[in-house]
């Protein structure tokens, strides 16, 4: 393990090495001021991270940028590793890393498509694994076998919890994915399985681990690595409060709703997002969306107006203490196809039942993708 560093600004934690600080708990290497002030006289310095997993068997998520994440991740490629990346079924393009194929190199990965059980129950779950193998191959990446799962639901985790026993006899299984995805709900589920009541030591001594991974062993030689969450400014989660995210990400099984528009009218995904029904005909158009997002129609020609006196209100989130920091709405022209999804980064997605024109208005930065339909 890593000694601590004596000199008076400049602790590292004994556990992951991350330099301790006390200015943001969601960033890595945090420690209370309190107790940082307790530990300088015993000299012995674990982040709030690395005591949580010690004592309580519990690993919260830390968030990097996206380029220091990518760069801690090219670590990989120079271990023995297996790969199991996370993702969100209801953010798969927002979540996807398409780099990663390029930063841990001919190492073996799979994909663990968090929250299935949210779907729609009517979901065949072989074409949602063929869809999203397909998916990423279209991005070039090539994952050995795609698992459909709840992070919540330890009974879900049972098939790849088979093949992590299998592979953690030769390699180090790092688990990687963006922030919002269920990653540290995972890896939780993973201490409980393998840790039971018996304390997780973490290390940072071993080959392949960097500042801010944190290892839990396994075997002798090898063990489960926890990389930090990757920040994704493409997500909607990027730009909202806890409350807001909360809101927004589902949380109970969806259940798609469907509105019937004629060209002229405008649909409001609460205060994040808006659809403009430009040209096509009477069309029905299916949310795939949490149901607690609000959803409100009107006419395109008062969107503007409805929006300026509603947001932050009846058009939440973002939340009135929110309205100055959020960025302003930008839209985007699409022409949809009924076998074809508008999902927007971190809400969800759409689809329709006649050919239409549309503009879908977000954050500039939040990733609108078009694609195959998922159902």
């Amino acid at each position: 393990m890593k000694e601590v560093n004596n000199l008076e600004e400049n602790y590292q934690c004994i556990g992951c090495g991350a330099e301790i600080q006390s200015e943001n708990p969601e960033e890595m290497g945090y420690l209370p001021a309190s107790t940082l002030e307790k530990k300088k006289i015993e000299g012995n310095f674990y982040c709030q991270r690395c005591f949580r997993l010690r004592h309580y068997n519990e690993l919260q998520d830390i968030q990097l940028s996206d380029d220091l994440f990518l760069d801690r991740l090219s670590s990989i490629a120079e271990d023995d590793a297996f790969v199991v990346n996370v993702i969100d079924i209801f953010d798969v393009e927002g979540s996807m890393l398409t780099g990663l194929q390029r930063f841990i190199g001919s190492q073996p990965f799979v994909l663990v498509a968090n929250k299935a059980d949210l779907l729609p129950k009517s979901i065949k779950l072989a074409r949602i694994t063929h869809w999203l193998k397909q998916r990423f191959f279209e991005n070039g990446l090539k994952p050995e076998e795609v698992y459909l799962l709840s992070a919540n639901k330890p009974a879900s985790l049972k098939a790849l919890i088979d093949r992590i026993d299998q592979e953690v006899r030769q390699h180090n299984v790092y688990i990687v994915g963006v922030t919002n995805v269920g990653k540290s709900t995972l890896i939780n589920q993973l201490l409980r399985h393998y840790g039971g009541e018996k304390e997780i030591i973490t290390t940072s001594d071993h080959p392949g681990t960097t500042l801010d991974m944190i290892r839990i062993p396994l075997t002798e030689t090898t063990g489960i690595i926890d990389t930090p969450g990757i920040i994704k400014e493409n997500q909607m989660a990027h730009y909202l409060d806890r409350k807001g995210v909360k809101n927004l990400l589902p949380s109970q099984p969806i259940k798609p709703r469907i509105f019937q528009l004629n060209p002229g009218q405008t649909l409001f995904l609460a205060g994040v997002s808006r659809i403009d029904f430009s040209a096509g005909q009477k069309t029905a158009f299916t949310f795939y969306v949490s149901n607690d997002a609000y959803i409100h129609r009107t006419k395109t020609e008062k969107a503007d107006d409805f929006y300026q006196k509603h947001k932050g209100q009846l058009l939440s989130p973002p939340y009135q203490d929110q309205l100055s920091d959020f960025p302003k709405l930008q839209g985007r022209d699409f022409q949809l196809n009924p076998n074809q999804d508008i999902a927007i980064a971190g809400l969800g997605w759409f689809t329709v039942n006649e050919p239409v024109q549309i503009r879908v208005w977000a954050p500039q930065n939040v990733q609108i993708s078009q694609r195959e339909s998922i159902i």
